[in-house]
């Protein structure tokens, strides 16, 4: 099994994970766990999104997230640049400070439309591999 093919299980699970965690009844400990849950599941899909970009031969072996993000833009793996920057922010913003307003706006955001950009990857996986 290729390295893409671990960090897409890998992904899966942490995916299933999150939504599964965002059918629970909303508390502080909930809440909490659905955005540890969501820092780790972001960092499997742009580092997926690495994977994928070298294996189709599109980047190096080096790059941040934000770069990775770029280019998967420009080639058509994700359909939202702006959306899976905001996402590297958010998730920016919950590990360099804990500020609760904050943390229940990136909840909420999960929630609205994070949870639909991380299906969709992939399903876009899913339908390209």
């Amino acid at each position: 099994m290729s390295r893409l093919d671990e960090r897409r299980v890998d992904y899966k699970n942490a995916l299933t994970r999150l939504k599964e965690a965002l059918q629970e009844e909303p508390s502080e400990i909930v809440i909490d766990g659905i955005l540890h849950r969501f820092e780790f599941t972001f960092e499997l899909a742009w580092k997926c999104i690495k994977d994928y970009l070298e294996y189709m031969g599109i980047s190096e072996k080096i790059g941040s997230p934000r770069e990775n993000i770029q280019l998967a833009y420009k080639n058509g793996t994700i359909s939202d640049g702006d959306l899976w920057i905001e996402m590297m922010l958010a998730r920016n913003s919950l590990s360099h400070l804990y500020d609760e307003q904050q943390s229940r706006q990136v909840y909420n955001d999960i929630k609205s439309k994070y949870i639909n950009a991380f299906e969709e990857l992939d399903e876009k996986f899913d339908n390209i591999l």
